[in-house]
């Protein structure tokens, strides 16, 4: 009798505790949602890089957002998706920004990467130095006010003292094509961005000189950063944490991709380098090459400084009614 009543009394117990424990999870408070930036990148392009190592890695949840992407099909639908709304960040460049809020309208950056192109060139080619481009067809990605070729301008002014424009036959096309156009021979160098640049050197071209050292060399001391991630005033003043949130997870996914050789190798695909070593190696490294661990007040001065130089040698067409860089373009709400 004693010992049922025992059991029974241990059975109750265990009920209850049962009982208990079911009611207390059940009455728990629900998980709080986190709060989504939009980002609109090219999911084959360069950003998207970044972008898989926060999701892969968790550095969203990390941070405390939730990453949600948009695919767009180049940098003219990404502006056009950050202006209708459609998006809450996208990357784009300073003086897109600049020449944006000197029309009036409201938006800002936050520094990205220095990753910038150069003049290539084939190794057996006639050109060894810049002093060599007159008569010479070089192969433009973009158009005549694409940001390269202004600076190749600017530099061949600073150290000749003559129009570089009126001296060689520049031939604008997609970032593919030019570097089509190289290896057949068909233009004498070519001005392309940095990622195919890459490729270019993968397929045994050579870099006479990038624009970064363009820039030294007129005097620009600290590298610019002329990539940024862009948004709203509006936006960053809405959804400030989150923001913050997504920049920090940003920089985090970089410290990563600068150090860590395995995690590249996760992005293989999305390189276009799966079965290519050469040219995995060469966009890797020279993505490394570009990554802003930190930025400034040095390294905002430097984007001002070459802000001017394209305003000087662009004018309206690149940079608007602006002459300098507004304050404002760089968000003072936050640091690295």
């Amino acid at each position: 009798m004693k010992r049922r009543n025992l059991f029974g009394a241990l059975g109750s117990a265990l009920l209850g505790a049962t009982l208990f424990a079911g009611s207390a999870t059940a009455f728990q408070p629900p998980t709080k949602e986190l709060e989504q930036v939009h980002v609109g990148v090219l999911l084959n392009g360069t950003a998207s890089w970044e972008m898989q190592v926060i999701k892969d890695m968790g550095l969203d949840e990390e941070n405390g957002f939730e990453l949600v992407l948009k695919d767009v099909s180049g940098k003219q639908a990404s502006h056009v998706a950050l202006m209708s709304g459609d998006v809450d960040i996208v990357l784009s460049d300073f003086v897109w920004v600049a020449s944006l809020r000197a029309s009036g309208e409201k938006f800002t950056a936050v520094p990205h990467s220095y990753a910038v192109g150069g003049l290539m060139v084939s190794p057996d080619g006639p050109i060894a130095s810049i002093t060599d481009l007159p008569g010479k067809t070089i192969g433009i990605a973009g158009g005549p006010v694409d940001k390269s070729w202004v600076i190749l301008q600017a530099y061949y002014m600073a150290e000749t003292g003559e129009t570089l424009a009126d001296k060689v036959t520049a031939r604008f096309g997609a970032p593919p094509l030019i570097n089509e156009l190289l290896t057949e021979g068909q233009i004498d160098a070519s001005l392309n961005f940095w990622h195919f640049n890459a490729r270019a050197k993968a397929g045994g071209a050579e870099e006479l000189i990038s624009v970064d050292t363009m820039m030294t060399e007129m005097g620009i001391e600290n590298r610019p950063p002329l990539l940024a991630w862009v948004f709203r005033d509006e936006t960053a003043a809405k959804k400030r944490r989150a923001i913050k949130a997504f920049l920090d997870a940003s920089f985090a996914a970089k410290a990563i991709l600068l150090e860590d050789d395995e995690v590249w190798e996760g992005l293989r695909e999305k390189m276009r380098a799966t079965d290519d070593d050469a040219l995995f190696t060469a966009l890797r490294d020279d993505y490394r090459a570009g990554i802003l661990r930190s930025y400034d007040d040095e390294t905002i001065a430097a984007a001002a400084a070459s802000f001017a130089i394209m305003a000087e040698h662009g004018g309206p067409d690149l940079v608007g009614e602006s002459t300098e860089m507004d304050p404002g373009t760089v968000w003072a709400g936050y640091s690295h």
